[in-house]
């Protein structure tokens, strides 16, 4: 057939191009182009094709097929790339690669101009064949560039120049190759070193993908070089300690002494600090480089546990939180130039792990950017005893990045200087464009997913090669001597002397654990949280509320919310008046802690609005669409405000609020999910980092959770923030979980919170209203949030009036009070206490003791929930309040069985069972049937 037609897009239009100047100018193309064109003109529109299977290419279509040929090494080059050092699993290469499936050869090539190639490999070149020569050099040897998928044609140009005139590769871009070879020597030493002082112990060995570390401390130069002062390290357990050693320089003095595990017993104190610690390759550190840029460069490696991936999220917060800039009131500023993220990831879990997808996502949204991440994925090539194709769809680990058309670059890790081209590639990209990079670092693994484990029985052939495969260190020494930069002498010394060096430090470790192991922070003073001051001058509020209500000149507000914010105008008429619902407490609460000069970042899943259409912290113009937040305008703040609509997301979402709670802990850091269940999602993130973090590593958090929880009818994923969850991962004052009935606890509740951050810093889990945003039963007046502190515990004030008269105290907390007070019985019911534990931990003991026995004659106390036994708060509660009672009074349950699934499906058998619930909790009887 005729290949003209099969030519299309920028191929035929360069062809196009090229014959339409020789037409203008014959003189204006090379002779071999301007002979070949004499001889030939494009085909007429709808030409016929000759008969398939017959290959015809008149000559001058030749151009045309020299030019196809080029574009799909450009494009698919990769495929043939070599970048397995064991070469056992390149890529599968592509018949488009070869000439001949474009009805070439190499005689065709060679009678061609290099002009039809273009960029540089054209350069100098005799002929086409020279070119495509070049071209292979570049696209499949030792380096895939894998960029087909890229959409923006500026960053696909950026990126072919950078490949072809190879100016980040030495020598075009210096490399001093004797400090490789020392570098590569350090990471080799190292590993050995472990390997025969502590053998069968775990510290998953870097070797196999050594160049690593060398890579990484590239990205620190080039990062200091162009005015960062903050690099976040994320990553798994996969030459965590190599990287600690050599790039974050944690003293192998240190490192030593954890492997030899000395450093329990002589520390019990610890247990009464509430640190436990944990696994040497989860640890962080950081370390700080002075003298090197215009500022100073901070290096920090956050700690991962072994939820591989959950790292990814965290960093992103922390360098969303380490460029912002929020001294100044109104939208705070994010500068993508100062922080550089860098995340590690495993060639199993990044296309295993659902995390990576959510925190790719994150990349380009407004209210995530952290100026682009640069990606390493640690190919190994198999997972813990999986192999590649056993554990994804996909050609390659990296493929996942595409389809968030991020630049993907595969490098075999035994090419040292095609490891750093690519290193510095990397930053440069993230530099100029502020989108992710991922690096697909091809390598392998000396040993088994950790040294006492052998791989043998599941990849025998890969580790037969292994086995006779040189290190990275010896390649690199053999090159250097056939360049006459070292001899095999002085590499060998070079090695020697460093393991040494270990070992000279090894024997003079102290018996005793070195300072540095000793946690760093005391806990800080009890009571700090009951002294917190939450009031406010109710002059003060009642000025932000006039501004909160303010709105620019002609801005068109919907009728409906105009309608809400007319009746806000004049609620303080009355201090006295319970006229404050839930989200004006809120507002008033943002608005006083900025003018305190505290910073406010609130995200979530339709946070902007509310799920349930009560917050509208963001306004809208009817007509125009124009925005306007009026937290961002408030003339009394003192600090920016910062409000955004999350993705459908929770474990990434929360995981970089988390992260950017850690590294800004003086801002207060707020996420809300569109309902309480959502948080199942993102259970690893609470687990290994919110609940646990600073028992094991020292990070402090006040992150808010606000999560929307009730039994409301609405079925078993929209009834519950399941609180039974939060309440079994507390102890040691780990976090504090709190479930409000008022508008003005509320309040006082978030204020609390901002008054905590940097005294004592807890993260605070509140289980939020849904339909009671607007039940006037909730309602506060501005005396209580003037003049009002948080209460974590709250006597029932009608039965206070009787004290004697009460038989039973009624313990609950949340939507369930308000169920009750609801009720017709509760008026003339004076035999019964209602009292609510708005803080459910820490448990306020004294308090609730207190309440108590200021009930003489009662007879029995009662724990009402709305969720199922096995739900809510009973199995958590029950412990600490039968310690409290000791026995004097019985303590009863009524709630739902214990069920399998949190709630109903329907309305009406919620209505029959939320029903049950308070008759029961009225009934006087000796005994109540215990549900």
């Amino acid at each position: 057939m005729d290949l003209w037609h099969e030519f299309h897009g920028p191929n035929a239009g360069y062809v196009l191009e090229l014959y339409d100047r020789f037409r203008a100018n014959p003189n204006s193309v090379d002779p071999a182009t301007r002979a070949a064109f004499e001889r030939w003109q494009p085909p007429a529109e709808g030409q016929p094709a000759v008969p398939s299977g017959e290959i015809i290419v008149p000559e001058a279509d030749k151009v045309m097929a020299t030019v196809n040929l080029a574009t799909t090494i450009r494009e698919y080059g990769h495929l043939a790339a070599h970048i397995d050092p064991l070469g056992l699993a390149d890529p599968p290469g592509d018949p488009a690669l070869h000439p001949s499936d474009h009805g070439l050869t190499e005689a065709d090539l060679r009678a061609l101009p290099a002009s039809l190639i273009g960029g540089k490999p054209a350069e100098g070149a005799t002929n086409a064949l020279e070119a495509i020569a070049r071209l292979r050099e570049i696209y499949s040897t030792s380096i895939g560039y894998d960029y087909d998928h890229m959409r923006l044609p500026d960053e696909r140009a950026w990126l072919r120049e950078a490949a072809e005139t190879r100016r980040f590769r030495p020598p075009n871009d210096p490399l001093d190759p004797r400090r490789l070879l020392e570098q590569l020597t350090k990471v080799e030493a190292f590993e050995h070193f472990l390997h025969r002082i502590f053998p069968g112990k775990t510290r998953f060995s870097v070797e196999g993908l050594d160049m690593m570390v060398p890579m990484l401390d590239i990205m620190l130069g080039e990062s200091a070089d162009a005015g960062i002062y903050a690099i976040l390290i994320g990553m798994a357990h996969r030459g965590r300690l190599n990287i600690l050693a050599h790039i974050l320089h944690k003293p192998y003095t240190e490192i030593l002494q954890e492997f030899r595990d000395t450093a329990g017993d002589e520390h019990p104190a610890r247990e009464f600090l509430g640190w436990t610690g944990d696994v040497k390759y989860h640890a962080g550190a950081s370390r700080s480089l002075t003298g090197k840029s215009p500022v100073d460069l901070v290096v920090t490696m956050v700690p991962n546990p072994s939820h591989l991936e959950h790292v990814n999220p965290v960093i992103a917060g922390m360098a969303r939180a380490a460029g912002t800039h929020t001294e100044q009131p109104g939208r705070p500023y994010f500068d993508p130039q100062v922080v550089l993220p860098i995340v590690i990831h495993g060639d199993a879990a990044f296309p295993g792990q659902g995390i990576v997808a959510e925190t790719l996502n994150l990349q380009r949204l407004r209210g995530y950017r952290v100026g682009g991440t640069i990606h390493i994925i640690a190919n190994n090539q198999v997972g813990f005893t999986t192999s590649q194709w056993e554990g994804r769809s996909t050609l390659y680990a990296s493929d996942l990045a595409k389809g968030f058309k991020v630049p993907i670059v595969h490098v075999n890790a035994d090419d040292p200087e095609a490891c750093v081209e690519v290193a510095r590639l990397a930053c440069a990209y993230r530099q100029k464009f502020a989108t992710d990079f991922v690096i697909d670092l091809v390598g392998y693994r000396r040993y088994g997913h950790n040294e006492g484990d052998e791989p043998r029985f599941t990849q025998p052939r890969m580790y037969e090669a292994i086995d006779n495969h040189p290190t990275a260190r010896k390649l690199w020494a053999d090159e250097l001597t056939k360049r006459g930069v070292v001899t095999p002498e002085e590499s060998e010394q070079l090695f020697n002397s460093q393991i040494e060096a270990l070992n000279h430090i090894y024997q003079s470790l102290p018996p005793e654990p070195p300072a540095a192991l000793e946690p760093q922070l005391p806990p800080p003073p009890g009571g700090a949280a009951r002294h917190a001051r939450t009031d406010v001058p109710s002059e003060l509020l009642v000025d932000l509320n006039a501004e909160l209500l303010r709105l620019p000149t002609n801005f068109h507000l919907n009728k409906k919310l105009a309608r809400t914010f007319d009746r806000r105008h004049d609620m303080f008429a009355d201090p006295d008046a319970k006229t404050v619902d839930w989200a004006t407490a809120e507002a008033l609460a943002f608005a006083t802690i900025l003018a305190d000069g505290t910073a406010i970042r609130l995200t979530g899943e339709d946070v902007e609005r509310g799920t349930f259409s009560h917050r509208h912290a963001v306004l809208r113009d009817e007509t125009s669409g124009a925005v306007y937040i009026p937290l961002q305008n408030l003339p009394q703040a003192r600090a920016a405000f910062e409000v955004r609509n999350s993705p459908l997301s929770e474990a990434g979402t929360i995981g970089f609020e988390y992260g950017y709670s850690i590294q800004a802990p003086e801002r207060l850091t707020i996420w809300e999910a569109q309902y309480g269940d959502f948080v199942n999602t993102a259970q690893a993130i609470i687990d290994e980092y919110l609940t646990s973090g600073n028992a094991k590593w020292e990070l402090k958090s006040s992150l808010v959770l606000l999560l929307p929880h009730g039994y409301e009818g609405q079925g078993p994923d929209h009834s519950t923030g399941r609180l039974e969850r939060f309440l079994q991962l507390a102890a040691e004052m780990n976090i504090r979980i709190a479930n409000a009935t008022t508008a003005a606890q509320y309040f006082h509740l978030l204020r609390r919170q901002a008054a905590l951050l940097t005294t004592d810093p807890l993260p605070l889990i509140v289980m939020t209203p849904k339909s009671l945003l607007r039940n006037t039963k909730v309602y506060s007046s501005l005396r209580e949030l003037a003049e009002g502190q948080w209460q974590p515990v709250i006597d029932d004030q009608q039965a206070a009036a009787n004290r004697d008269a009460v038989r039973r105290i009624i313990l609950c907390s949340g939507k369930i009070y308000i169920d009750m007070i609801a009720d017709p019985r509760r008026v003339s019911q004076n035999a019964l206490a209602l009292v609510r534990i708005e803080q459910l931990y820490p448990l306020e003991t004294e308090a609730l003791t207190q309440v108590i026995d200021a009930y003489p004659n009662a007879t029995e106390v009662v724990w009402l929930q709305e969720e199922p036994a096995n739900a809510g708060a009973w199995d958590s509660i029950s412990q600490r309040l039968q310690r409290l009672l000791n026995g004097k009074l019985p303590l009863q349950l009524i709630a739902r069985p214990r069920r399998a699934s949190p709630a109903e499906g329907t309305m009406s058998m919620h209505v029959q069972h939320q029903a049950t619930l308070i008759d029961r909790a009225y009934e006087l009887p000796d005994e109540v049937t215990i549900a």
